[in-house]
């Protein structure tokens, strides 16, 4: 409850792996959604970045998945492995896309396809 009334008072949170789940599910609803939550699982010895939503077996195939989340994962793997003007540059098309609010996915409120949504990233890049 302290996280979905106050969140700006947690700057770290350490738990198991299934209370860990649960409060990923709880933030990415207080941002948006879990379409766009990236996640990085960081151990010693490797790294694992992934979109934290499930397959969305409801919409395979369809063209209408959210792909930030998967993109910000990658931002957070290009950051890890120091290439931080790449991760910027992406991060910010992504935001682009975001405040200009023509290509957005369906769970944001738009009609726009994954890949529209996905050139339109690639187009600010390419500016």
């Amino acid at each position: 409850m302290q996280l979905a009334d106050n969140p700006k008072q947690f700057d770290v949170m350490v738990m198991p792996n299934l209370y860990g789940d649960i409060v990923s599910d709880l933030c990415a609803g207080l941002i948006g959604g879990l379409g766009l939550t990236a996640s990085g699982n960081i151990g010693f010895e490797c790294e694992v970045y992934e979109a934290v939503h499930g397959t969305a077996p409801d919409i395979a195939g369809q063209n209408k998945a959210n792909p930030t989340a998967l993109i910000l994962s990658s931002t957070m793997m290009l950051k890890s492995m120091k290439l931080n003007n790449f991760a910027t540059s992406i991060e910010n098309a992504v935001f682009r896309v975001m405040r200009e609010g023509k290509w957005l996915t369906g769970d944001l409120g738009g009609k726009a396809k994954t890949t529209e949504f996905t050139q339109a990233v690639i187009d600010y890049l390419e500016k």
